[in-house]
Order: C-alpha cells, then sequence, then structure tokens
C-alpha cells in the first residue's frame, strides 16, 4: 500500500511539473503579457479557450496556426499577434497544454 501511496505521489508530482513547465514557457514566450489560465486579459482565459475547441479534432492544428501567424474576429476586435518567439514544437505544446485545461 505504501508502495502505492509513493508511485501514486510520483505520477503526480510529474504531472504536475510537466503542467507548470508549460505554464513556464508561455511565459518566458510572452504570451501570459496576454493571457491567464482563468481570466480574460486582452486576449482569452486559457480554459475558455480549451472550452471553446474541446472535441474539435483539428483545434491543435488551428490553434498552432493562430500562435505562429497571428489571428483575428474569434474573440472580439482584438488581432492576436503572431508569436515569433515560438518554434512550431513550441506552439504545439503550448496548445496541448491550454487544450488539457478543464
Amino acid at each position: 500500500m505504501k508502495r502505492c501511496l509513493l508511485i501514486c505521489a510520483i505520477l503526480g508530482a510529474m504531472a504536475s511539473g510537466s503542467a507548470m513547465a508549460n505554464a513556464d514557457l508561455a511565459k518566458s514566450k510572452n504570451c501570459m503579457a496576454c493571457h491567464s489560465v482563468d481570466n480574460k486579459v486582452v486576449g482569452p482565459a486559457y480554459k475558455d479557450v480549451a472550452k471553446k475547441y474541446a472535441g474539435q479534432k483539428d483545434a491543435e492544428d488551428k490553434l498552432v496556426q493562430k500562435v505562429l501567424k497571428g489571428g483575428a474576429g474569434v474573440w472580439g476586435p482584438v488581432p492576436m499577434p503572431a508569436n515569433a518567439q515560438v518554434s512550431e514544437a513550441e506552439a504545439h505544446t503550448l496548445v496541448k497544454w491550454i487544450l488539457s485545461l478543464k
């Protein structure tokens, strides 16, 4: 039983560490200047993005392109500029993290 609890604690720490690493990536790429996890700032809250795109099979690819190229009109009149600091691989990491938020 103790062994099971230890394994569960380690797996939980790894999972939260991964989520924290992705939040840190978002901060380091200046995403958090316009977004937050829970509340609208300039752009939508990441949890709202996750809800809006839940169940859409092409959501990851669509959102990766918005990160890389920018977008407008989906969340209101303020456009999202392209983020030249983010590689395509990083964009996939960020978008997977955002879509995992509930």
